[in-house]
């Protein structure tokens, strides 16, 4: 317990003007505040020879580090741990015996992800970088390491690298691959019309969806053993007439639904994502035109552990059009398409006005 007069290290998060005073705002669960205090305790990251480039707390419990030196004779790790574990242990002291967990940091993520899963040991790493997603496979042995206790371990790695990691074992992932072999054959077979040793055949060359089939180079379902030129141009005729009845399917069902054609020509609008907009109540261009990008678009964030006796806040959600991995960049071009009509109406306002007061003078 802090009391009045007692000398304690914080980090001043906000400093603002109230009525009853100036007020400043300190935290010492930031993980701001331990990269401040490493900083302090390591003469090389204060000369910037050593850079922590990411970090990670559950405060009170556990903390992670990613690290990295720009001089190729400093090992970053040593450093920060110190001559016995000194400068490490005045890092966990002053944080009241946090443990910390300092890992190289690396720019290759799927090496950066292993790395933040110590001391669990991974066999593979699947980077959905369009979902910012991660599928990390580890023995069965190691699953609940990987994990931690009540999940802390996976959830500082996820906060560190700022990507979501789902935990399988190899017999899960096994599993997952054969299900999903299955799916895929299947949808093949029933949208190409094609027997199922042709399906399998495309699934196992690492096809997965009809529009891979039908906008790749014809030349690479050529090469496949055991079809030609013929087969190929065939099997992505079919992909784009099965994508067309898609895309026919789903105009109906927006249209049923009385999602306003005008949404459809807004830029990458397809009519799939139009019966998404349509589920979520967003019928016009008005509607579009009232949210924000991070509402069109914005995957859900891996947010940090509170504290039990912390106030709860309002958990970010995902925004409507998240799964369709659109870019902000194109997220900002729907919504400001979808606005445009807004600033069309203005001149005429503007004439409007003007002939008015002509007509008074």
């Amino acid at each position: 317990m802090v009391r009045v007069g007692d000398r304690i290290r914080s980090l001043i998060m906000a400093v603002r003007r109230e009525v009853r005073g100036p007020q400043i705002f300190l935290s010492r669960a930031h993980p701001e505040f331990m990269k401040k205090l490493f900083a302090q305790e390591v003469p090389e990251i204060y000369d910037g020879i050593i850079e922590i480039k990411a970090a990670a707390r559950d405060p009170g419990s556990r903390a992670k580090i990613g690290v990295i030196s720009y001089d190729s004779s400093i090992d970053p790790v040593g450093a920060c741990v110190g001559m016995k574990g000194s400068r490490v242990q005045a890092v966990v002291q002053e944080l009241q015996g946090e443990k910390i967990d300092i890992i190289p940091w690396s720019e290759d993520t799927a090496t950066f992800v292993v790395n933040a899963l110590q001391p669990a040991t991974v066999s593979r790493v699947v980077i959905d970088e369009e979902e910012s997603r991660i599928e990390v496979v580890v023995p069965d042995d190691q699953l609940s390491l990987a994990i931690g206790r009540r999940g802390q371990n996976v959830r500082l790695a996820s906060q560190l690298t700022a990507s979501q990691i789902d935990i399988l074992t190899e017999a899960d992932a096994s599993e997952k691959r054969q299900r999903e072999f299955v799916e895929r054959s299947e949808m093949f077979q029933n949208e190409l019309d094609v027997d199922e040793t042709l399906a399998q055949l495309l699934v196992a060359e690492g096809f997965t969806s009809l529009e891979e089939v039908a906008y790749v180079e014809a030349d690479e379902i050529a090469s496949i053993e055991g079809l030609d030129d013929d087969i190929a141009g065939e099997l992505q005729s079919r992909a784009g007439e099965a994508l067309e009845r898609r895309e026919a399917a789903a105009r109906e069902e927006r249209r049923a639904m009385g999602v306003d054609d005008a949404l459809a020509e807004l830029p990458y609008m397809t009519e799939a994502m139009l019966v998404t907009l349509g589920k979520a109540g967003i019928l016009t261009l008005d509607d579009l035109a009232d949210l924000a990008t991070d509402e069109l678009i914005q995957k859900k964030r891996v947010e940090p552990r509170r504290r039990a006796d912390a106030p709860k806040r309002a958990e970010d959600k995902a925004g409507v059009l998240a799964e369709y991995g659109l870019s902000e960049e194109q997220g900002n071009e729907i919504i400001m398409a979808a606005r445009a009509h807004w600033f069309e109406d203005e001149p005429a306002a503007d004439n409007e006005e003007a002939a008015d007061a002509e007509s008074s003078q």
